[in-house]
């Protein structure tokens, strides 16, 4: 280890790694809440101590030089590991005090963050959480380059090397439009039953998505061209009667608190999603994240029978279920909740 200065100030890491990911010195200088001058002065300080040319600059736009890139890898892990030296320090007093990164995928954040928040500002008065909403795939790539601490997903997406700790199992349930055929059966409904079926879904870069399309492939339903952006637009447009769909069961009491669909669990096994925090490996806030978890842990707890009400509510009866099975078809007859053919 040198025992002579640094030619560079960590400052000065941090502006040049902003100008590269924004692109811009401007928007770089707004980030890092200095003037844009300063900025680019710091930055060609950096450039010559390091004697290499890190930015090409233009009138309309900035490029990262091929041996910059080289070196911006080098310096986002000086960054992280600055970042993680702080935490460690954090670590020793109280760690879930202060700002918290995290971050949460869209079809969780509007179901289950307004349990978590209060669950904990209750737990850990101390914290303040600052959420970001994104896909999986970004939400990783930030929690790989220090940008989050940890992040609320489904660990059946492709999340990399990460620890994690569970805390919730959310089922999915097939909804339906009042009227439809696959809405007039009150027990699980099978995949045979959904063969042919036009199921609407989330469009590409949905972690949901892909789960969906997979059991949807499996039974060999139909995926309709429209490509929703929300869990609240297929909603909407099942409700409209544009088709039938899967939601996360945690989502139904947003999803269907006016009751305008039909809601059916599947046949086991039961198609779920596995939502855990996660953060990065050997992340000197790991135990302090795994408290963290076991909060919003309790609080989906807390939430559970209220979502199951709005299942159950349509399970059918013993006498319901003993009239299905004495009407249940014959093997290779057609079944009254099947639509079309696949």
């Amino acid at each position: 280890m040198r025992a002579t200065p640094h030619p560079f100030t960590l400052r000065q890491l941090q502006y040049a790694e902003a100008v590269a990911e924004l692109r811009s010195f401007r928007r770089a200088a707004e980030r890092c809440h200095v003037s844009q001058p300063s900025l680019s002065a710091q930055v060609i300080q950096l450039e010559g101590q390091l004697g290499v040319k890190l930015f090409e600059r233009g009138n309309r736009r900035v490029l990262v030089t091929s041996a910059g890139e080289a070196v911006l890898q080098h310096l986002r892990r000086v960054l992280i590991e600055a970042d993680d030296l702080a935490d460690s320090a954090r670590q020793l007093g109280n760690p879930l005090s202060g700002t918290l990164r995290l971050g949460v995928i869209p079809t969780v954040s509007p179901y289950l963050l307004p349990e978590v928040v209060p669950a904990l500002r209750a737990r850990h008065p101390e914290l303040a959480p600052v959420w970001v909403e994104d896909k999986t795939e970004s939400l990783v790539a930030s929690l790989r380059e220090g940008k989050l601490d940890a992040a609320l997903l489904a660990l059946e997406a492709p999340v990399g090397d990460v620890e994690s700790e569970t805390v919730a199992e959310d089922p999915f349930v097939l909804v339906a439009p009042p009227g439809h055929p696959l809405a007039r059966a009150r027990t699980p409904a099978t995949p045979q039953e959904l063969r042919g079926a036009d199921f609407l879904l989330l469009d590409e870069g949905h972690c949901f998505r892909e789960q969906a399309l997979s059991y949807c492939a499996s039974a060999r339903a139909h995926e309709l061209d429209f490509r929703a952006t929300s869990l609240a637009t297929l909603a909407q447009m099942v409700a409209g009667g544009s088709g039938v769909t899967l939601l996360p069961r945690l989502a139904l009491p947003v999803e269907n608190r006016r009751s305008e669909l039909v809601v059916r669990r599947l046949a086991n096994p039961e198609p779920h999603r596995t939502l855990a925090l996660v953060w990065r490996p050997r992340s000197p806030l790991g135990p302090a994240l795994r408290q963290l978890a076991q909060t919003i842990r309790a609080a989906c707890r807390r939430a559970e029978p209220g979502i199951a009400k709005l299942v159950e509510a349509q399970a059918p009866s013993r006498a319901e279920r003993e009239k299905a099975g004495r009407a249940a078809p014959r093997r290779g007859a057609s079944h009254p909740g099947r639509v079309g053919v696949g």
